[in-house]
């Protein structure tokens, strides 16, 4: 609906208008109707108005003089004067402040239909135009983004089929070549990184990158890759300074990790390609070089060293006697001596291939030694997904070595223990029985111990409670069972133990902060 002000200093004509002429037919609602041009001024400045109807000739203030303040505020609005003079000079007068109309009095309703008509078509019309380009605007970055990633994976040969509308074609021919493709991959330094929050990293740092690009009036064309990677394209002759001042700001103003990949120098538009793949193999060396840097493709280009599988074995052997003896100095240098065995590779595959290795023969030699390498660690077999979502060798390496010290010392404490063997087959009994309503004196039962003296081991050797330790058993089975989405909450709760649900729901909640049902929706 446009809004239209009637002013009329003539009771009857401006009645007339405001009631004879079918209003809401038109696609438009009066806003007002007043028999003076000063009480115009005030509605115009409360109100927002698409069209203005008014006499010419008013006391106080013309319909002229209304009209061109009107404008001055509203520049866009639509006038029709209505009057009953037709001299010249209101007419021409009228024509000069770009009036739709001049209706002369007495005058039909139909003439001044005609007049509005002819204003809502133009007002249609313009506001399509406005949706049009508003569209166009919010369109340009995503064809900026397609433009540069078809650069970049060389779909895209030339600019010229973009034509000039573009600001990333033009930003592109102001370039400086030669030119490297930087590839810059994101990381919350305080959070789990999940999808949501690097998003809203990405977004903030784009923001970042853009307000910085704008200060400092340089022409740098960028695209967003994924949620956590941005690429864009800098000149080599001022390489460095170009990329500390685009990420110095971002690093201190975003809890944010920054490492960037940069390909090799690119001389012409065809080469974009091949120094964005090398950018993508610079910032994936990140898993050698370490994160928060810079990595030159040079520097990451693999070096193919020969490798002997029977040092391999070797080293391995050495490892596990040294996990055996439990000599965690020699443990840790063994550790140090794989990995140094493969870091000339430059393949994160190959360190991961290592790191699986490494389980396996560590998972064989416990079952050799009748353990459990899951249960010594307290960890399921799925949980060692982890080791394939590590970014650097670092951070493998010194997974590796805590839980290999934590398998030592826990081989070391049973081995100087006479009851080890049998609390284990305690507990295991425990596990297997959770599902029972059972007590200690069940359990002592069974092994022909007193409660009292079975109870004193379990305190001593676990450092909890029977009650305590059956507890914490059934909610981690609890956890498991909670994960397979064809189980009903109240199947979980009879399976661990518990025959009254909402005592197992108040007991999770306890240990987890959460409901049983809460807990399911978090983790699907």
């Amino acid at each position: 609906m446009y809004n239209v002000l009637l002013v009329d200093d003539e009771e009857l004509d401006l009645e007339g208008m405001r009631r004879f002429i079918p209003w809401p037919e038109l696609g438009m609602e009066v806003k007002g109707s007043v028999n003076n041009a000063l009480s115009a001024c005030e509605l115009l400045e409360k109100q927002h108005i698409d069209i203005l109807v008014s006499d010419v000739n008013m006391p106080y203030m013309s319909g002229l003089e209304l009209a061109k303040i009107a404008i001055e505020r509203k520049p866009n609005i639509r006038i029709i004067f209505v009057s009953g003079y037709q001299e010249f000079s209101y007419v021409q007068q009228a024509l000069s402040l770009k009036a739709y109309s001049y209706v002369l009095k007495p005058m039909e309703d139909s003439e001044l239909v005609a007049s509005l008509m002819k204003v809502k078509r133009d007002l249609d019309e313009e506001n399509k135009h406005r949706e049009v380009e508003e569209a166009y605007k919010q369109l340009i970055p995503i064809a900026r983004n397609d433009l540069l990633l078809r650069l970049f994976e060389g779909e895209a040969a030339n600019l010229a089929e973009f034509g000039d509308k573009l600001q990333v074609s033009r930003d592109m021919e102001q370039l400086k070549w030669p030119v490297r493709v930087a590839v810059i991959e994101l990381e919350n330094r305080s959070s789990s990184n999940s999808g949501a929050d690097l998003l809203e990293i990405s977004r903030l740092f784009i923001r970042q990158l853009h307000d910085s690009i704008g200060m400092r009036g340089w022409r740098i064309p960028y695209c967003r890759l994924n949620a956590k990677r941005i690429a864009l394209l800098l000149e080599e002759e001022r390489l460095e300074e170009t990329l500390e001042g685009l990420l110095q700001e971002a690093k201190v103003r975003l809890d944010v990790t920054v490492t960037t990949g940069l390909g090799s120098p690119a001389s012409r538009l065809e080469r974009l390609s091949n120094s964005y793949k090398q950018a993508i193999e610079a910032v994936e060396g990140k898993m050698f070089f370490g994160k928060g840097i810079t990595i030159k493709f040079e520097e990451v280009q693999a070096k193919p060293e020969m490798f002997d599988a029977r040092e391999l074995d070797a080293r391995m052997a050495a490892l596990l006697q040294a996990m055996k003896d439990y000599n965690l100095v020699l443990l840790h240098d063994e550790l140090e001596n794989l990995f140094k065995s493969i870091t000339g590779f430059r393949s994160k595959f190959t360190v991961h291939n290592l790191s699986s290795y490494i389980i396996w023969k560590l998972d064989h030699y416990l079952t050799a030694n009748q353990e459990d390498l899951f249960e010594l660690l307290g960890i399921e077999i799925r949980n060692l997904d982890i080791l394939m979502q590590f970014d650097t060798i670092g951070d493998i390496r010194s997974w590796l070595i805590h839980r290999l010290y934590e398998i030592s010392e826990r081989l070391n404490e049973k081995a100087n223990t006479k009851e080890s063997k049998f609390i284990r087959r305690v507990l295991h009994t425990m596990r297997e029985r959770m599902g029972e309503n059972i007590t200690l004196k069940d359990i002592a039962q069974q092994f022909s111990f007193s409660p009292s003296y079975l109870g004193f081991l379990i305190k001593e050797k676990s450092g909890q409670s029977f009650n305590e330790l059956l507890v914490q058993m059934r909610m981690e089975r609890a956890v498991e069972l909670l994960k397979q989405p064809g189980i009903k909450i109240y199947e979980v709760s009879d399976r661990v133990g518990y025959r009254y649900l909402p005592y197992f729901s108040r007991q999770f909640k306890e240990k987890f902060g959460m409901t049983p049902m809460e807990y399911r929706k978090s983790i699907q």
